[in-house]
């Protein structure tokens, strides 16, 4: 038996002219024809459901133009921040090194500082694709002029936007710039001693360069000099006029924690601060770069490594050199409109 419908949708009945003995003489035969109002109880069900199915897609539309609206109003200054863990890496090389490392990069950026005392290089995070940059305070202390470079290579002049030498942070803004790919700021509430993490930045002039590890420890009090220069000593390598620990170093950043002081004197003015401790390798020129978690998010700016010398180090202080520091992302993001209305603080 086949089934047809008319353009109307009313159903055909092909039996339609011929006598039908009924199913049980005792029912009664169906009307004639249908009442004048009879209800259409699946009409109205269906009625309720479109009205929220339209709702929802206005509801929708409206979400996704205030989106764009919000993006419009603040244009190239929109920072990518997430209180919980956003997949950037795509899902295909989700947890990987490699993966984390393609999808960050170009987020990264190798921050060349020179001032009357020399010159030292450092790393930093793009926050804005407009070229808002958050680094450490003690790479572009007292500089004259700021240059970054891309992971494509393309060189920007920069100017400090605000500095906090109390949290060792800098926010500078790239000049001319736009359509750069920003980096998203994570959570570093939630991260657990063991939680994998990857760092990127230019150690030793060494742009791009990646490494990785685990969280070693939440929480450290780490004590860094506010003042440019503090416990540093100026010193000649390959001709190059730099900062470092009196042995050609570079730019090692003198900290202290537990009590002792690490690459150089820190000082009297100083600042203490909570640290996330990794064992991803970390050396001078890392300051201001990327410690980031396996879903691509940043939890951290990189700010302080133990960097041993020959001459300071003997059998009592040899040991596996795993020791970094960094400052929470979410210290970084209580930081940003401090930063961000040009603290010199």
């Amino acid at each position: 038996m086949t089934e047809s419908f008319h353009r109307s949708g009313e159903y055909e009945n092909p039996y339609e002219g011929q006598q039908q003995a009924p199913v049980n003489p005792e029912w009664p035969p169906p009307p004639a024809y249908a009442p004048a109002h009879a209800p259409h109880p699946k009409k109205r069900g269906r009625g309720p459901l479109a009205l929220i199915a339209a709702v929802a897609i206005v509801a929708a539309a409206i979400g996704g133009g205030t989106a764009y609206g919000i993006q419009e109003l603040t244009g190239n200054d929109t920072v990518a921040s997430s209180s919980t863990s956003t997949n950037v890496v795509p899902s295909s090389q989700k947890g990987t090194v490699a993966g984390v490392a393609k999808a960050v990069s170009p987020s990264i950026v190798e921050i060349s500082a020179d001032s009357s005392a020399g010159s030292s290089t450092g790393s930093g995070v793009i926050i804005t694709s407009g070229g808002e940059i958050v680094t450490n305070n003690h790479v572009v202390a007292g500089a004259s002029q700021i240059k970054a470079t891309t992971s494509d290579g393309k060189s920007y002049t920069a100017k400090v936007v605000g500095t906090d030498s109390k949290k060792d942070l800098a926010l500078i803004k790239l000049e001319n710039a736009s359509g750069l790919k920003a980096a998203t700021l994570g959570d570093s509430a939630g991260l657990q001693v063991g939680d994998q993490v990857v760092a990127i930045g230019s150690p030793e002039g060494l742009s791009g360069t990646v490494t990785s590890g685990i969280i070693s420890s939440l929480d450290r009090d780490v004590t860094v000099p506010t003042e440019e220069g503090q416990g540093q000593s100026q010193s000649q390598d390959q001709g190059q006029q730099q900062w470092g620990q009196g042995q050609g170093q570079g730019d090692q950043w003198p900290f202290e924690f537990g009590g002792r002081q690490f690459n150089g004197d820190t000082g009297s003015s100083t600042t203490t601060y909570k640290a996330l401790q990794t064992d991803a390798s970390l050396n001078p020129g890392n300051s201001g770069g990327a410690l980031i978690d396996m879903n691509g998010n940043i939890i951290g700016i990189n700010s302080a490594m133990y960097s041993p010398t020959s001459q300071a180090s003997s059998s009592s202080d040899a040991g596996s050199v795993g020791l970094g520091f960094a400052i929470p992302i979410n210290t970084v993001k209580a930081d940003l409109a401090k930063l961000r209305a040009g603290s010199t603080g």
